[in-house]
């Protein structure tokens, strides 16, 4: 069994269309989470990052909601360009990609790359 050195969390929550909270997969999560498997293979990274499907992650109404681990930083991602960018910059390079940062989520400027 593989250890994953940064797991990547994308909340597909649903909600009915009347949910004040929103809903991450109404938003396009689902794309979005398909779209982080496909750049972790176009990466050469399957076994070293995985990208999960996680449950509501509290943050719909700010969503698509992403939180990638070991750091905990947040993301709003809303295309799959963005997906792109936080695989090559964040994952790959360590690098914040702050246009990304979800509000009240702090992060540090600088990560240490991913070293595969």
């Amino acid at each position: 069994m593989p250890s994953f050195k940064r797991h990547i969390f994308v909340c597909t929550n649903q909600r009915g269309p009347d949910d004040p909270r929103g809903s991450c997969a109404k938003l396009g999560s689902e794309a979005l989470h398909a779209h982080f498997k496909q750049e972790t293979k176009r990466l050469n990274l399957k076994n070293i990052v995985r990208a999960n499907k996680a449950g509501c992650l509290d943050h719909c109404a700010e969503g698509p909601s992403v939180v990638v681990y070991p750091e905990g930083i947040w993301y709003t991602v809303t295309s799959t360009a963005d997906v792109t960018e936080i695989m090559e910059r964040h994952v790959m390079r360590g690098e914040v990609v702050t246009r990304l940062i979800m509000p009240d989520h702090p992060a540090p400027a600088k990560l240490p790359p991913l070293n595969t």
